[in-house]
């Protein structure tokens, strides 16, 4: 079971630069993404993930142009669910998925830096998933989430942890969020793999060079429940993989 998560900042601009192509011969099951920007009768209809994928679900924002998540697979989910009662403003933040093995979360976590009432918002929204996976978990589930959590964790998930200490995205608010998240029992997939290995990132500012010079963020994750670890065969960064300020990142699940 191969499972790809990428912030794609626009499917529209993605497809217009062909940047779907390399999933015709990557045998990805599972592909979800999130920052769509587009309702689902605004998906280009040459796009190349129609070629790949049977199934499709789309949660587009309420505003249009802004946020949403769509998750493509090849295998029918007995569930889906936007998760209302997490992504209270509509803005397309959620598709979740009962595949039977685990239950999938595809999800763009909101971002704090515009200003306090949004970082309120971000943290709400944290707490509100925490306590929905939880009870999911303590009721026998298996999950995975994948996405856009909008934070990076620890220091060695940033280039430059002391110039950021202070702004949404490496607040100690955040971190302290996702080490209750892991304290939980969820388990950062690339971590776990690959332990302290350095300079791997997800996320660059199209600014100053900063992915040519590897200045970047990893603010994406796979978190999987610790019952799957037994499964877990690969978790990887596709940093090779262009056509967004994020790059793809991905597991493999022995299921």
């Amino acid at each position: 079971m191969r499972i790809i998560s990428w912030n794609v900042n626009g499917i529209r601009a993605v497809q217009g630069k062909n940047g779907f192509a390399w999933l015709k011969d990557d045998e990805c099951d599972i592909f979800c993404m999130q920052e769509i920007k587009a309702l689902e009768e605004q998906f280009p209809k040459d796009l190349t993930l129609n070629e790949v994928y049977n199934n499709k679900e789309v949660n587009s924002a309420a505003k249009k142009g802004y946020s949403g998540t769509s998750t493509f697979s090849n295998l029918k989910a007995l569930s889906t669910s936007f998760a209302p009662q997490i992504d209270i403003l509509d803005e397309g933040r959620i598709v979740e998925q009962d595949f039977g093995d685990f239950i999938l979360f595809n999800i763009y976590f909101p971002n704090g830096q515009k200003n306090d009432e949004r970082l309120d918002y971000k943290m709400a929204f944290y707490d509100r998933f925490l306590e929905h996976i939880v009870k999911l978990r303590d009721d026998g589930k298996s999950i995975v989430v994948c996405g856009d959590v909008n934070t990076a964790h620890k220091e060695i998930d940033l280039k430059n942890p002391k110039a950021n200490s202070k702004k949404s995205g490496f607040l100690p608010i955040e971190r302290e969020w996702m080490d209750k998240l892991v304290s939980n029992g969820f388990i950062d997939t690339f971590r776990y793999v690959h332990g302290d290995v350095e300079d791997a990132y997800s996320w660059w500012s199209y600014r100053m060079a900063a992915r040519e010079k590897n200045v970047g963020w990893r603010i994406d994750y796979f978190f999987i429940s610790e019952d799957l670890c037994e499964v877990l065969s690969d978790a990887f960064i596709l940093d090779n993989i262009t056509g967004s300020d994020h790059c793809p990142i991905g597991i493999e699940l022995d299921i």
